[in-house]
């Protein structure tokens, strides 16, 4: 299934790269991320609860940044197994400078599921996605708000 999409952010392209690579955010503001461990360079083991329709489940699996041109764009893989069945994805991120102090995020992927979780039909797993993608990058878009609200540390 092919997704694409843009999002736009209130920041200069280097503030929402560093939010976009960040793990601590990636875990926050992932869907159903219980879990994301470092296990090597740009990669991280995950626990994702997550639902689609009458399926929920647990999948164990993994999310790595490749090919990384800061800050201009990366590629994020995401993979994941369990009871309910498979999941397999990668994204390509491209930031576009627009203006002096805003971001546009360009979204282009391509996901498969498989499993008891591909049996909900095509149209509610593509519903499903673009939702989840929605979330992912609002949760991000109010990341990025909070660090520039958040008050200078010390020796700033």
């Amino acid at each position: 299934m092919k997704l694409e999409n843009r999002y736009s952010f209130q920041g200069a392209r280097q503030q929402v790269w560093d939010l976009l690579t960040d793990p601590k955010a990636l875990q926050q503001c992932t869907p159903g991320c219980k879990e994301l461990e470092e296990i090597g360079t740009d990669e991280y083991k995950t626990t994702m609860q997550i639902g689609v329709g009458p399926v929920t489940g647990t999948y164990q699996g993994k999310i790595r940044m490749a090919e990384k041109e800061a800050p201009h764009r990366y590629k994020l893989i995401v993979e994941g197994s369990g009871t309910p069945g498979f999941v397999r994805g990668e994204g390509i991120l491209t930031l576009e400078e627009d203006g002096e102090d805003k971001t546009t995020v360009h979204v282009i992927g391509d996901a498969q599921v498989g499993g008891l979780v591909a049996g909900v039909g095509q149209r509610l797993m593509e519903g499903v996605a673009k939702q989840f993608m929605g979330q992912f990058f609002k949760c991000m878009q109010n990341q990025l708000a909070a660090r520039k609200d958040a008050p200078a540390g010390p020796g700033s």
